[in-house]
């Protein structure tokens, strides 16, 4: 049972973070703590949490998850029973541009965790890691939990580093810990570096709706929402030293994603959506780009009951209705 217990969120104030404290918080038999720790850099935003800023169940601390003394002084403070671990560098230009960051923090902080489990461990430590640990696929298959590891990125290769120290510690000090492999993300206030905000930025401010390549990459698309539940689902039914991935069952190009958005927003806006259709100018692709991503998302469906709600249209028109209407 999850409703009593005090949970520590890293990362809380970012897109996926926030969200997930705001779904545990909208649960009225939700009678624990939860505290959310975040630096707040640039993908960090309180705005997002401000409709549980007063909830006495609810504690905000800001600090560097790779800061040892911090960490030891919110167990000191709190005895955690579970550790929700989203903070982390994600966006690929960056990691390219400024592989340094992402080797501190999503490894380093990762570390830091696992370090202080090794003196808590009744404490239990879920990782929010990403589909892109296993690098491309083909045009046919999908990921399983079982696939090899070939990460494209310095962010997917420092997030793969941080899979595997997690469960060699759970392995080797016999720590409490699981890992769910999301893909895409999406959904309202998501930060408009990523693909889908930065279109409906775009749509709005008039600039060039730039695609990389071809866009013909392939993505799967997961409503936060749904993400947010799939994690909460794992740490009630899931099983300690596990690893699960969490899909949307959305496959869609780039390219197709882009015209989706046209689509809805010219709709809402009332205008003609060959006025953005004719701004999709295609752009050299960047490094290591992966062509296309896929889940097997049959075992977290099996072992916890979870399923996506979301459909891609709907989810969709509600990310683009939080900005525009």
């Amino acid at each position: 049972m999850l409703e009593n217990k005090k949970i520590l969120v890293t990362g809380g104030a970012g897109f996926m973070g926030s969200d997930f404290i705001k779904m545990v918080l909208s649960e009225k038999a939700f009678s624990g703590e939860i505290v959310n720790l975040d630096l707040l850099t640039y993908a960090g935003n309180l705005e997002n949490l401000r409709e549980v800023s007063n909830d006495p169940r609810y504690s905000f601390v800001r600090g560097d998850v790779c800061n040892r003394e911090l960490i030891e002084n919110l167990f000191m403070h709190t005895k955690f029973d579970v550790i929700v671990h989203f903070a982390a560098e994600t966006h690929v230009d960056r990691s390219i541009d400024q592989p340094k960051t992402f080797i501190e923090t999503n490894i380093v902080g990762t570390y830091t965790l696992l370090e202080a489990l090794r003196s808590h461990k009744d404490s239990y430590l879920h990782l929010i890691s990403t589909d892109e640990v296993y690098g491309d696929l083909p045009k046919e298959g999908v990921f399983t939990e079982r696939s090899p590891y070939a990460p494209s990125s310095p962010y997917a290769a420092s997030k793969a580093s941080a899979d595997h120290l997690a469960m060699s510690y759970a392995r080797t000090y016999n720590l409490k810990v699981t890992i769910s492999h999301a893909s895409n993300n999406y959904g309202p206030r998501q930060h408009p570096e990523k693909l889908i905000p930065r279109m409906i930025e775009r749509c709005l401010t008039g600039e060039d709706l730039t695609v990389y390549g071809s866009g013909a990459q392939v993505r799967d698309w997961l409503f936060v929402r749904d993400h947010s539940e799939a994690i909460w689902s794992i740490l009630a039914k899931g099983k300690k030293g596990q690893v699960y991935n969490v899909g949307g069952g959305h496959e869609m190009t780039n390219l197709e994603v882009i015209h989706e958005i046209i689509d809805k927003f010219s709709s809402l806006k009332g205008v003609d959506p060959n006025l953005y259709r004719n701004r999709i100018i295609h752009v050299r692709d960047r490094p290591g780009h992966d062509f296309r991503y896929a889940m097997d998302i049959s075992k977290i469906c099996k072992e916890t009951g979870w399923e996506p709600k979301v459909g891609f249209t709907d989810g969709l028109m509600r990310t683009i209705e939080e900005r525009v209407v």
